[in-house]
This record gives C-alpha cells, structure tokens and sequence, in this order.
C-alpha cells in the first residue's frame, strides 16, 4: 500500500486552447500532485491510499469522489469545518506559446490544517511507502509542517519515503522577507533527511537544492545527460538516507512537442541507468510531438516509478526507470491531469508499440 499525502484542488481549464481573458466556461476536474501519483498507481493495478484536509460540503464531496472513483482508497481524507477548496487556472500552450496556471490556493483547508490532526500512526498502518512532493509544502509553514512530520513519522513506522521536488516559485511566499528559492532550500532541506528516493528535473536540482547539470538551458532544450550523475551524487552526499535519485529530462522544443526520457541513480551500485534507450544501449528520448496535456506528466512518472519499485518483476532500476518513463510518455495524449493508462499499455510502449495504430 503506498500512502500519498498533499492537496487536491478543482482545476479550472480553458476550453481547448484558448487564453483565460477569451474565455467564460471552464473544463472542471480535480486533481493535485499527490492524487495524481496515487491514480496512477491504482490504475496499474496497485493499492494507493490519499491523504488531505477538504472542506466540508458539495466541493470538498466532488474532490473526494474524483479521486475514489478510480479506486484510490479515501477514508483517511480529513473535512475541517470553515475551510476553504484551493483552484488552479489553466491556460493550455500551444507550439510558441507556453501554458501558464494561475493559482488560487491561500489559505486552503490543508494549509491551515495543523499536523497533529491527521492521524498519522492510523494512516499509515498496513502501508509500506509514503510519497510526498515540495508543492504542499510551498503552502504555508502549517503545510511544511505537517509534510515533515509525515516523512518523519513513516519512517518511524518503517516505510519507504519519496518525494518529488516539483518547485513552484509562485507558491514559496508564506516567510516574509525570505525568496522563493531560499524558502524553498530551507525547507525542504529538512524534510530530505528522512526520504529514500528524491524525484526532480533539471530546474528543480537547481532551485531546491542549488545543483547544476553543467550548462544545461532548459528553455532552449539543450540538456548535458552526461552531468546528471553527478547531480544525483551530490544529492546522495548532501542527503545520506537517499538510495535512488530520479531526475526526468524534458527537452522543450514547444509546448506541442517535448523530447522525453529520464534518470534513475542507484546510490549503493553508484550507477545511473537511463531511457528510453535505442538499439545500441545509447539513450534516445521519446519524441513526443502534438501533446494533449502535459499537466500532470510528472505525476505519472512518479507513480509510475513507485509502482515499479514495489513491483518484484518490474523493480530491477534499468526496468522501473523504462516503465517511468513510458507511463509518462503516454500521459501526454490524456486530457487532464490523471494518467489513466495501464499497465498493458505502458509496457506495450517498453515494448516498442509506439505506432498510435487502433487496437482492434
């Protein structure tokens, strides 16, 4: 059973690709970072428990049930009364043009939600892995507080703990007089003393830790993979409960066409393992080309990676960085912010079945 703890909020999306001011409807869904982990996990046919703070009434009820539908276990969710639901705008991208979120979230139900009224020792029993990510966090002190002591806690009951770093400078403001970064640093540096595996991209290795890979530019889509490694021993150095370090690597060409792959270091092997890789072992990126919905795409490869890892015959590295990295790719052609692939489909993607052809 792997626990997920983090906030989930209603997404209001433009419809297809146009910009908020054109707009007045919008696509609702519900979906938060750690949900999304948890979704995927269920829906490649492992066990997921989520764990938030929701207001009471109809809005906290439609989170809830966005999320229990696809089989996610949802009885530990907290309703503290007079309590708020978070929202998040979404202005889908398109070729030159980036998508933007617009977040409206302060003083939500979880971010005013004190630590001690989870339950953590009740919440975790029966379960083996707790993923975590730096969004709940960037809250409020209250939020970081209770996301330590969620790691602090499962690894006192002895499970496996992850989490994703997933910076977001528009959030990282609730210490006066302290930048998003430094706030950001501050924080997580203490909660990365009790996780097992460290998730991340390239900005995020930068903005939450201060690690370079080499002159890598992002926005120009020029990535140096052969400096990943060492990304991902500084982090094994500067955090010594760390046994896996995965860092995604996302060349972006526009925002309709994304190069795709990532990197699974092993500390104790002192190995990285990439993919995809090509016929000859060299890594290729997935090129993926018309994306659907990128939002979300993170997500999928965390769940995809913790289902692989507590999976016996997908748990090798090299094997659970491909089934990642592929459930991710696939992720790309889903509306919204859930991945719901399988894992017949991801694997036929590891297979080589990347041709789009009906399935009949």
């Amino acid at each position: 059973m792997v626990v997920t703890f983090g906030e989930i909020m209603a997404r209001l999306a433009t419809p297809g690709f146009m910009r908020l001011r054109q707009t007045r409807t919008f696509d609702v869904t519900y979906a938060g970072a750690e949900a999304s982990v948890a979704v995927s996990i269920v829906n490649f046919g492992g066990a997921a428990r989520y764990v938030t703070a929701l207001p009471q009434g109809p809005l906290g009820e439609a989170a809830i049930d966005a999320v229990r539908s696809t089989g996610v276990e949802t009885s530990h969710i907290i309703r503290p009364p007079e309590t708020r639901l978070g929202l998040y705008f979404l202005e889908t991208g398109a070729n030159q043009r980036p998508s933007n979120v617009i977040y409206d979230r302060s003083e939500s139900a979880i971010a005013v939600t004190p630590h001690d009224h989870y339950g953590w020792e009740r919440t975790f029993s029966g379960a083996d892995w707790l993923h975590l990510s730096g969004i709940t966090p960037a809250l409020s002190k209250t939020a970081a507080m209770a996301t330590k002591e969620a790691a602090v806690q499962a690894k006192a009951a002895g499970l496996k703990v992850s989490i994703d770093l997933n910076f977001r400078g528009k959030l990282w403001r609730w210490k006066e007089g302290v930048a998003p970064r430094e706030l950001a640093r501050e924080t997580m540096s203490a909660i990365l003393q009790h996780v097992d595996v460290v998730i991340g991209n390239e900005e995020d290795c930068h903005d939450v830790l201060g690690i370079s890979a080499g002159s890598t530019d992002v926005h120009s889509g020029d990535l140096e993979t052969d400096h990943y490694p060492e990304v991902a021993r500084e982090v094994s150095r500067l955090f010594s409960s760390v046994k896996y370090v995965a860092i995604t690597l996302r060349e972006s060409l526009s925002a309709s066409h994304n190069n795709w792959g990532a990197m699974l270091y092993d500390v104790n092997e002192g190995r990285p393992h990439f993919a995809p890789l090509d016929q000859h072992g060299s890594y290729r990126p997935y090129q993926i080309k018309n994306i659907v919905d990128r939002v979300g795409g993170g997500d999928a490869f965390a769940g995809g990676l913790i289902f692989a890892l507590t999976t016996p015959d997908l748990m090798q590295p090299a094997k659970a960085i491909r089934y990642a990295v592929a459930a991710s790719c696939l992720k790309h052609s889903i509306k919204g912010d859930f991945n719901y692939s399988t894992r017949k489909e991801v694997e036929a993607l590891m297979g080589g079945s990347a041709s789009g052809r009906v399935v009949r």
